[in-house]
């Protein structure tokens, strides 16, 4: 099983991701955790890219695929997988689907988790994470707070707000998500992969309506 999860920051695609991995065996895909991860080490594509995510800009294709493809091609390559971010534009898509095809792969659904913009907001401003870099867990002050408050439940250290958690970073990100997300479900529903599941039901109700989409005759 190889699926593309679509959709806005925040609405629950690394929830979901990891459901999946845990109960069906696929192997997780975060563009968003491999670029932060370069940043943390300070990586020559972590300092290119760090300017435009503190700014909630979306990271050049070219850079986003050079990351993917590696993947791929390197050893031990995933045969089943759920992608969390990628592909995020049309291009990216297009590229995507030329590399699955060189290593004779082809993707079984895309999800596009629907929500609205102000819930996004909501849940991605209330997010507090770690501030030990070796623990990095996120809480929410909404609907999952820290046993002590502004303490990390797992470390004790401090929990702090992402600069890219500021909400005028999320309605920015929201802005850039928007200009290039309706080519990218376009080109997924010419090619009748594209399966639409609400992001605002329970993380379980979610769950069982991404899995019976996949299963969806195309």
């Amino acid at each position: 099983m190889r699926v593309v999860l679509v959709g806005p920051p925040g609405c629950g695609k690394g929830t979901q991701a990891e459901l999946l991995v845990q109960r069906l065996g696929l192997r997780y895909i975060g563009t968003g955790d491999i670029l932060r991860e370069a940043i943390r080490a300070g990586t020559a594509m972590g300092q290119r890219v760090k300017p435009l995510m503190d700014r909630g800009l979306l990271v050049p294709d070219s850079e986003v695929n050079e990351v993917v493809a590696e993947l791929f091609r390197g050893e031990g390559r995933p045969e089943k997988f759920v992608t969390d971010g990628y592909p995020r534009t049309y291009s990216q898509a297009v590229a995507f689907d030329a590399m699955l095809t060189q290593q004779f792969l082809a993707l079984d659904a895309v999800i596009n988790l629907t929500i609205g913009d102000d819930e996004v907001v909501r849940r991605i401003s209330g997010r507090r994470c770690c501030s030990n870099k070796g623990c990095a867990v996120c809480y929410n002050v909404y609907y999952r707070q820290s046993k002590v408050a502004a303490r990390c439940d797992k470390c004790g250290s401090p929990l702090m707000l992402r600069d890219d958690d500021q909400e005028e970073t999320v309605r920015r990100r929201l802005g850039e998500f928007h200009k290039t997300t309706n080519a990218l479900l376009a080109y997924y529903r010419q090619r009748h992969l594209l399966r639409e599941v609400a992001a605002t039901d329970p993380v379980e109700t979610i769950y069982t309506n991404i899995v019976n989409a996949i299963k969806q005759p195309a």
